[in-house]
């Protein structure tokens, strides 16, 4: 298993427009390799549109997206070394829980009977080794998202993208999943973003915030700092609402 902790990882500059349909969406940030950016907003401000352009999933009208020296608008999804976990974790159902975690390194093009051996390690970094031969279906919520995540991670990504991560998940257990995954993600050295509604996201997940209304950015920061002087409405319900 390759050490996540790698020397000098870049950090992410963001300076983009995108379109969708008449709708407009405008953002610059930075993230730090090792500091998780939470991207918060109300529904239909436009945070999983600029998560998707940053994996690549649409276009950006004009704008950048560097990480450290290199661009990435223009690259292809699968040039631009981003892992990405969705929302409802998107498994392969035809696939068990290791052929799904070895998925990433088939990308880079390794035989199957090779990546399946390299997923081995992660399967044990996540708890998931007694859990190898099941399928999607038959895997709870919060082991479900283990597989999403080692999936990601296995493919050794430069980036890491992760769209409402806790949405998925029964309210008993969200506490517990958020614990393990802020684990996971304290041990991945580049830079995170993490689209949320929850204020419990972002204290647990989170080191910066970035809040996006109506397609434009509203406020950025830490949360201490969010929770100071709050700049919008949205904010203020927002850091009221901050152990739900």
């Amino acid at each position: 298993m390759s050490d996540l902790r790698a020397l000098d990882p870049p950090g992410l500059a963001v300076d983009v427009t995108v379109l969708r349909g008449e709708f407009v969406v405008t953002a610059a940030f930075e993230v730090l390799a090792g500091r998780p950016l939470a991207l918060v907003g109300p529904n239909g401000a436009g945070k999983t549109t600029v998560l998707n352009a940053l994996a690549g999933h649409v276009e950006a009208e004009r704008g950048s997206i560097q990480l450290g020296r290199r661009e990435l608008v223009g690259l292809a999804p699968e040039e631009r070394r981003v892992g990405v976990v969705f929302q409802d974790f998107l498994l392969f159902p035809h696939l068990s829980v290791i052929d799904n975690v070895a998925y990433g390194i088939r990308m880079h093009g390794a035989r199957r009977s090779v990546a399946r051996v390299a997923a081995l390690p992660w399967l044990e970094r996540f708890e998931l080794g007694t859990l190898a031969a099941r399928y999607p279906h038959e895997l709870s919520g919060g082991q479900a998202q283990r597989v999403a995540l080692a999936r990601a991670l296995a493919a050794e990504p430069d980036v890491l993208l992760l769209d409402e991560p806790m949405a998925a998940l029964d309210v008993e257990i969200r506490d517990e999943v958020r614990s393990q995954l802020a684990g996971h993600l304290r041990d991945f050295a580049g830079p995170t973003v993490i689209v949320t509604h929850s204020a419990a996201d972002v204290t647990a997940l989170a080191a910066d915030v970035l809040v996006l209304e109506r397609g434009t950015v509203t406020q950025r920061g830490a949360w201490d700092g969010l929770m100071a002087a709050p700049a919008t409405p949205y904010v203020a319900r927002l850091v009221q609402r901050r152990d739900e």
